[in-house]
């Protein structure tokens, strides 16, 4: 789920996911003030006169893609039932006579604007997009996109926005894109892939978990760790597997998985306060390590990389913050690197 600005382009990133994805996409924009829209409404056959049942845009993305759109605008209703297919990948239906249950195995990518037009980085997710938490949970992934000012970035964009109007063409590109139909096919062989955890990983995933329980009682973020977040890690990891045409999922994958986790709540998390000098990665990976040495003024690397990777930080963030205090002569890295001694 994306949360920003009104003027972010979440709705861009939407049409361009929409654009090269499954064919069971489905995008929605307007105002939804009906729940049969999402989940199924009961109409009359012109022909037989009979009652039949018409899916809504959840039924008709089975096993793909819905994009929802000011999703923070939705009514009441139309949210209480995107929290069965979140949680069941179903939707009951009880209308005119009619009982039954359909499935609406899809993901779904939503866009959202904090309330008044402004992210406050004083107030908690809930209050700055005015949605439940237990909504919120049900996303496996929460970003947050900013309007920060920026030189470079304006100038770009500026730029861009005048060139089109000017020319009613997309300004000529550095590189050359990917053919559509290429990535299409990609996609289409990626979603036939079911990849399967090996129960050598599940200690591991089990541990990396209860690690991140135990850092979110300590630390005062404005984010949430639950049971659905272990059920992310899964997808996530399981979701990457595919993305390499795999059918076992790795280490690197639960790593990978659990650094985007980590990432999004830093964006929720890390607001620069006015004042205060902000930490850097190596700061952060400084702090870790450290923290792992306690008494000790031994570590092996093997139990560095693994404990920062599964924060969220990769090896060449690891290896670039042990150089830089290794010359600031902190601690002293042996010739075949698996040892890391404080000075």
């Amino acid at each position: 789920m994306f949360d920003g600005r009104p003027w972010c382009s979440k709705e861009s990133v939407a049409l361009v996911y929409r654009s090269f994805g499954s064919k069971e996409s489905i995008y929605n924009r307007e105002r939804i003030e009906w729940r049969s829209v999402f989940t199924a409404a009961v109409m009359k056959d012109p022909n037989t006169g009979e009652m039949m049942l018409e899916g809504g845009a959840l039924v008709l993305a089975d096993k793909g893609i819905c994009c929802i759109d000011e999703f923070d605008k939705m009514a009441e209703s139309d949210r209480t039932a995107i929290h069965e297919v979140m949680e069941q990948q179903t939707i009951s239906i009880a209308k005119a006579g009619i009982m039954t249950t359909l499935n609406a195995r899809v993901s779904i990518l939503a866009a959202a604007n904090p309330a008044y037009g402004r992210y406050n980085p004083k107030k908690s997710v809930e209050q700055n997009i005015q949605l439940p938490a237990a909504l919120l949970s049900r996303f496996d992934i929460l970003w947050l996109i900013q309007d920060k000012p920026n030189r470079e970035n304006d100038l770009r964009l500026a730029q861009h926005i005048t060139y089109v109007h000017q020319h009613n063409i997309q300004p000529p590109l550095q590189f050359q894109p990917m053919d559509m139909k290429i990535m299409r096919r990609y996609i289409a062989l990626a979603h036939k892939k079911n990849p399967t955890i090996p129960e050598n990983l599940t200690d591991y995933i089990v541990s990396a978990y209860v690690e991140m329980r135990k850092e979110a009682r300590n630390n005062k973020e404005m984010t949430f760790t639950s049971a659905r977040t272990l059920l992310a890690v899964l997808r996530l990891s399981t979701a990457l597997a595919r993305l390499r045409l795999v059918d076992v999922v790795e280490k690197e994958d639960v790593n990978e998985a659990m650094r985007l986790i980590e990432m999004s709540k830093d964006s929720l998390n890390n607001q620069d306060d006015r004042g205060t000098r902000a930490q850097t990665t190596t700061d952060k990976i400084f702090s870790i390590i450290r923290d792992m040495a306690g008494e000790n003024r031994i570590i092996k690397m093997v139990d560095i990389t693994e404990c920062c990777t599964s924060k969220g930080y990769k090896p060449d963030q690891v290896m670039e913050c042990i150089e830089e205090y290794e010359e600031l002569n902190v601690w002293h890295l042996n010739q075949a690197k698996t040892k890391l001694t404080f000075i």
